[in-house]
């Protein structure tokens, strides 16, 4: 049995998008390629052809069809029908929020800060 399966269809049943708009979308603007070639949403999936994802970050997955399902089902089965090849994702190192701030102790029952306890604060977390 001889199924035609869409390209968008395919991907959004094996789990690598959430939705098959997200999944058209994510072809349509070029992040989907067969072979370093560019494809439509609507392309034919056949066994055997390996796809490019690239997803943000960086972070691009090498996928090669195994088996053909048309019908999002669980992790398991949807792993069975796909062989990854993708390089190992490397951590990022992460950088200092650019938003952290220093945790400011007041005592409870102080109320409000004064017009001088404001500018002892602002000048604690400038760092000029």
């Amino acid at each position: 049995m001889d199924k035609n399966i869409r390209l968008d269809s395919y991907l959004w049943a094996i789990r690598m998008y959430k939705s098959r708009s997200l999944a058209s979308d994510a072809i349509k603007s070029n992040k989907v390629k067969l072979s370093d070639e560019l494809v439509k949403a609507s392309h034919i999936v056949k066994v055997g052809e390996r796809y490019t994802l690239s997803f943000p970050q960086g972070v691009k997955k090498i996928i090669e069809v195994s088996g053909l399902i048309d019908k999002r089902q669980s992790y398991d089965i949807a792993k069975e029908n796909y062989i990854d090849h993708s390089p190992p994702v490397e951590k990022i190192a992460q950088m200092d929020s650019v938003f952290f701030m220093p945790n400011m102790q007041r005592d409870r029952g102080s109320g409000r800060p004064t017009k001088k306890d404001r500018r002892d604060m602002t000048g604690f977390t400038n760092r000029d």
